[in-house]
């Protein structure tokens, strides 16, 4: 396994395997920089990672797109295949006392690789990340290339941060990838999620009445920056999750300001830039919009407010920064990783689960398939209550379950599978739950509706599929006069016509207008004599191309409630995936997708 020391081993290892393009004419961080990274993202299996030598008004460089791409998300992680680090895991997850002296040796090993994941602290005089120090009125975040994203965010954010804190009552550090807007020269926002780690350890210091000590450090070796991602347990130090994956421990230095030092915090010795300084537990203030990681504008709201005490750094340091936005994008590669990496520790819990896929136009939180070892009766039911009672898997809106003869990651094996075997009256399974805070399609923030649907084969004792639903016109005839029918449709597609199983889907795209909601097109649908060929209907608005698979299935994963915009009929249904107003039952304001063609 290779790791490195710190980001700038990996850019040199990058620009060796020829994955690097240098951008050498002035850019602004305003926009340029993003357009650029968001094009170069969409190229084939990522492109490559962008390194910005000259970026206007400011002496530091810029890189982008590091993770990017299936070889460099292995590269990064020091693996020649993402599955390695949890075959990896798993071999800590299935110990066993030895039973002779060759299982004895293999013990040894493996107990004294133990040794290498613990962090450790700087021993010399002064760590890289605090060559230069910045404290009192020489603070200016101002003078950091921090990016403006997309066109209506509300300034600049902060994008690939590794925020460290620790809690008030165990002293236990937590490392999570939280985004910051720059407010001023010495203050950002911190956008905590309310389900995540650092905002509970934020609620004990306010009802403590204390202020946070906060540090933040931007750019480090590629392990350490993906375990701010990654959803671990509370209270175990994501610093242990990156001694594993480099097979050594990450250096750790302590922070120089009073507030930092009162407690204790460290930061990663190798870092580019670190900010030192606190919350206050009693002031919020208004974050965002910002363009997020599901193509749409995360709306504004009140976050705490990070006041930043230091800001220390490399000499010559390279900003790394992260632009996220409709997929695929450099997030999705770290959230294969995640995938991966957790399955084994997610099958000590449901041991039955043989594997799992999150398609990237779910977001990773809004769909997964899973396969399972199918024992009994209502097991798939049982995996899907399992699976949304636990940790960041809550956040799913929607979990289909099939055999473990069907692999997941195998698209077609699923569409297959739903096209021949789904009975609406019998294998879905509606419910409600907590739901990420960016999911904007549910009528109430951070709660809504979720489905589940059971493709598994049928077990004696549950109740059996139907005969499935019937042709009762040609269907050459069905879609072929659709456009004189109504003035608000304007293009429909037959998804899967090879298929012979018992669903047929039909894409249709359509105006809505504040009389015409999706209740109404689905009762056209549904009644209309020319589609009774069709049992499944995608509803999508007019702009949308419908020949994009990836455009449609994210359409689809992200705008539709499964309990307000899933209208069935029998063994029909209509997905509502447009856009929803009031008209729709929808009273929040729904959110801009990203684009930069208004600017």
């Amino acid at each position: 396994m290779t790791s490195y020391q710190n980001l700038r081993e990996f850019l040199a290892a990058l620009d060796r395997a020829g994955e690097i393009e240098y951008i050498r004419h002035p850019v602004s961080p305003r926009l340029e920089i993003s357009k650029i990274t968001d094009r170069e993202s969409k190229r084939p299996n990522g492109g490559k990672a962008l390194f910005f030598q000259n970026v206007q008004d400011y002496a530091f460089p810029v890189v982008t797109n590091i993770f990017g791409s299936p070889l460099r998300i292995c590269m990064a992680l020091g693996v020649e295949h993402l599955d390695q680090l949890g075959e990896n895991i798993r071999k800590y997850i299935d110990f066993h006392p030895p039973k002779n002296l060759k299982e004895a040796l293999n013990t040894l090993s493996l107990a004294a690789s133990l040794a290498k994941f613990p962090p450790r602290s700087f021993r010399g005089k002064t760590p890289p990340c605090q060559e230069i120090v910045h404290t009192g009125d020489a603070v200016d975040l101002s003078k950091i290339p921090v990016l403006q994203c997309w066109p209506k965010d509300a300034g600049k954010f902060i994008t690939l941060p590794m925020v460290f804190s620790k809690s008030l009552l165990t002293g236990k550090r937590n490392v999570g990838m939280y985004r910051l807007q720059i407010f001023d020269r010495n203050t950002t926002g911190m956008h905590w999620h309310i389900h995540k780690d650092g905002s509970h350890y934020f609620n004990e210091y306010r009802q403590a009445g204390k202020r946070m000590p906060v540090a933040v450090a931007i750019g480090a070796d590629p392990a350490t920056i993906y375990v701010a991602t990654a959803p671990m347990p509370r209270g175990i130090d994501e610093m242990l999750l990156a001694g594993f994956i480099r097979n050594k421990p990450v250096v750790m230095a302590k922070c120089i300001t009073r507030e930092c030092l009162a407690a204790d915090m460290e930061v990663p010795a190798e870092a580019e830039f670190v900010l030192e300084g606190y919350v206050d537990p009693h002031e919020l203030r208004r974050e965002g919009p910002f363009g997020d990681h599901t193509g749409y504008y995360s709306l504004a709201d009140d976050y705490p407010v990070f006041h930043v005490t230091a800001i220390t750094h490399r000499k010559n340091p390279v900003y790394n920064a992260t632009l996220v936005g409709p997929p695929p994008m450099e997030d999705c590669y770290l959230a294969k990783a995640t995938e991966r990496i957790f399955l084994p520790m997610l099958q000590t819990v449901m041991p039955e689960i043989r594997d799992y896929w999150f398609p990237w136009e779910g977001v990773f939180h809004n769909i997964v398939i899973v396969s399972i070892e199918k024992e009994f009766p209502g097991h798939a039911q049982k995996i899907m209550s399992g699976l949304w009672g636990q940790g960041q898997m809550s956040f799913c809106k929607a979990i289909v379950v099939v055999d473990k003869n069907i692999n997941p990651q195998q698209p077609e094996q699923v569409i297959n599978a739903l096209l021949t075997r789904l009975d609406m009256q019998t294998d879905i399974t509606l419910t409600k739950g907590v739901l990420d805070v960016l999911d904007h399609a549910s009528p109430f923030p951070n709660f809504g509706n979720k489905i589940g649907i059971d493709l598994t084969e049928r077990f004696k004792n549950e109740p059996g599929r139907g005969a499935g639903y019937r042709l009762q016109v040609a269907r050459e005839q069905t879609t072929s006069h659709l456009s004189p029918l109504t003035p608000y449709l304007y293009d429909s597609r037959y998804l899967f016509p090879e298929s012979e199983g018992r669903n047929r889907i039909l894409a249709v795209s359509v105006e809505k207008t504040p009389e015409r909601g999706g209740k109404y097109f689905a009762d056209w649908l549904l009644n209309m004599p020319a589609l009774y060929d069709f049992n499944i209907f995608l509803l999508f608005d007019k702009e949308i191309n419908l020949a994009d698979n990836s455009l449609i299935l994210w359409k689809l994963f992200n705008n539709a409630d499964p309990g307000r915009d899933i209208i069935f009929r029998e063994n029909r249904a209509v997905i509502d995936a447009c856009r929803k107003t009031p008209a729709d039952g929808h009273e929040r304001e729904w959110p801009e997708e990203l684009r930069f063609d208004y600017v």
